[in-house]
């Protein structure tokens, strides 16, 4: 059992960054691959990052350009999530998960555990 807690989210103007936490419970945290999925209002929730269990492999959503980066400290069992450039489309609950497979990395159904998400909301 992997319990997932994230932090980090707020109000920002457009143009600026935040950097989100998760924080997992329990000594398995390296053996999980790690993502980072959002889901705005009305929409349905989608896939942006992932990291491999000892991050030397990260995929991103191609939609992001470049804006996002997700890295995770396995001494800390936390993984983070960094967006700059902010824009009011990133406004979202952002919801990290783990899973133990990097198969089909992109897909939510294949996440074992989840967070309860951390709002980001970006004004114009």
């Amino acid at each position: 059992q992997v319990q997932l807690v994230e932090s980090g989210g707020e109000p920002v103007q457009a143009g600026g960054s935040l950097r989100l936490s998760c924080v997992a419970s329990g000594r398995t945290f390296s053996t999980y691959v790690m993502g980072w999925f959002r889901q705005a209002p009305g929409k349905e929730r989608e896939f942006v990052a992932a990291i491999s269990q000892r991050g030397q492999t990260t995929r991103y959503a191609e939609y992001l350009n470049g804006r996002f980066a997700i890295s995770r400290d396995n001494a800390k069992n936390t993984v983070y999530l960094q967006i700059n450039s902010l824009e009011p489309d990133d406004t979202a609950a952002y919801y990290c998960a783990a899973r133990l497979e990097w198969y089909a990395y992109n897909d939510a159904s294949g996440y074992a555990y989840w967070g309860q998400g951390t709002q980001v909301t970006v004004s114009a």
